[in-house]
């Protein structure tokens, strides 16, 4: 909990740019703190977004950047040992804590936490959630990697007691290698789902599951664990770590909170979840499994089926996921999604399937992930891919960083493509993906550009030149 004594404080943020970094950071301005920061590469929007609320930035990492005035420094998971901040840092025995760390200790400690987790949506849900409670009169904290449709921010922190947090497995820094969800002091824990990712720190799945267990393990007898109950990884973990109440969420009859009599729509999805009626303006199986998942959360929080339905109703997405950036004078549709796992892209295409009814999908695909980079997906991504009418592959992000035969085959993936039937071109970059688009492309289109970063500013020259 916020002390408001404690405002006068000094943070620094190293890597304030990061899309969670940046979004706390302007939380704790808000509440008082002063708050600086440093990034290696200091650029928009995070730019003027942390500059509009007063916090200043230095473009780079200096050890003549550390101030002698700072409190705590907040140290992102991005950096590690030769950074020269981090070195004067621990050179000069400053203290230091990780971004979960400073949430943990600054925030958390006395509310009811939402934690939600899984594989695949996290942002979803939890702005879901979020929402949900804020449309209810609630007025919670949160913390979000992404940017819900409906709030200015990633992250607020109010006086509420409540608080939804995006939970995630990857690891908290340098100097603390467990999953961030681990410091979040759960009360209710949502896990949506459990795969194999995160390649780069994760040796296999078994590890995977390991450390979603250690979280089930802190909700206490109080609070709730509410999980996949049409997932064999979620079941197994649960059954191994089972001290807390459960509840099962999703379409099998085994589930408490069943999922049935779902209506997909062009614009909207309808589902009947414990005896309520409920729509969401979201397409796919996926968002209906996230929406109940927050609507199940919301319910145990005391929020009455009424509100709930009336928070829903006016949800508007989240930030780059399946996105729409615009439309073309030739009628062709550019849409952004977030997705670089396998499972994440074919319940997006699915989804896109379904709103988009009879166009043409194409797929464009960046591999830039620390697992889509190498070849732990080679397999399954052309399954994936393979559920648009055409694919658009570019050049793997920072190749040279891998050993080649770690590294995704492109050629490889091109040639499982084709041998499906699916027409699908590799080309190194944005400008060559546009260049292919504006003569495959035909009016009335829907490309669908798959990459958790900025992609050479794809979308923009998409809507240019097609």
């Amino acid at each position: 909990m916020i002390d408001p004594s404690a405002t006068d404080k000094h943070l620094y943020f190293m890597g304030i740019c990061g899309t969670a970094m940046g979004s706390v950071a302007a939380a704790f301005r808000e509440a008082g703190y002063r708050v600086t920061g440093s990034d290696a590469a200091v650029y928009e929007p995070m730019k003027s977004f942390l500059g509009d609320r007063g916090i200043d930035i230095l473009d780079g990492y200096r050890a003549e950047n550390i101030p002698d005035d700072v409190d705590l420094f907040v140290i992102g998971n991005a950096q590690s040992r030769g950074n020269p901040e981090v070195e004067e840092v621990l050179r000069r025995k400053l203290h230091y804590v990780s971004l979960p760390e400073l949430l943990r200790d600054q925030v958390l400690r006395g509310k009811r936490n939402f934690v939600v987790s899984g594989t695949h949506g996290k942002t979803t849900t939890a702005s879901l959630l979020t929402w949900i409670f804020e449309s209810a009169g609630r007025n919670p904290n949160f913390v979000i990697g992404g940017l819900p449709g409906n709030l200015k921010q990633g992250a607020r922190f109010t006086s509420s007691d409540l608080t939804v947090l995006e939970g995630d497995e990857y690891d908290s820094a340098f100097f603390d290698k467990r999953s961030k969800f681990i410091h979040y002091l759960p009360e209710v824990a949502i896990v949506n789902n459990i795969e194999f990712d995160h390649a780069d720190i994760f040796e296999n799945l078994a590890a995977i599951k390991k450390t979603f267990g250690h979280m089930i393990r802190l909700v206490p007898e109080n609070g709730l664990a509410l999980i996949n109950g049409d997932d064999p990884n979620c079941l197994d973990v649960f059954a191994s770590e089972g001290h807390s109440p459960v509840k099962r969420v999703g379409f099998s009859e085994e589930c408490e909170a069943r999922i049935s009599e779902v209506d997909y729509r062009a614009d909207s999805t309808l589902f009947t979840l414990e005896g309520e009626r409920y729509e969401i303006p979201l397409n796919g199986e996926f968002n209906v499994r996230n929406a109940a998942m927050a609507v199940t959360a919301a319910r145990f929080a005391g929020v009455d089926p009424a509100e709930i339905r009336e928070g829903l109703a006016n949800f508007r997405g989240v930030r780059r996921r399946q996105e729409v950036r615009g439309v073309t004078g030739r009628g062709i549709t550019v849409v952004d999604d977030f997705g670089h796992h396998p499972t994440a892209i074919r319940e997006a295409l699915a989804g896109m399937r379904r709103r988009f009814d009879g166009a043409r999908l194409w797929a464009v695909f960046e591999p830039r992930s620390n697992t889509t980079r190498r070849n732990v997906f080679q397999d399954a991504l052309p399954a994936a891919l393979g559920q648009a009418d055409g694919v658009c592959l570019s050049a793997v992000a920072r190749a040279d960083r891998l050993a080649e035969n770690e590294r995704l085959d492109t050629d490889l993936l091109m040639t499982t493509l084709r041998a499906g039937g699916i027409p699908a071109f590799y080309e190194p970059d944005a400008d060559a993906i546009v260049a292919r688009l504006e003569e495959e492309a035909r009016d009335g289109d829907v490309i669908i550009v798959f990459s958790n970063g900025g992609f050479g500013g794809i979308h923009e020259k998409l809507l240019a030149t097609l």
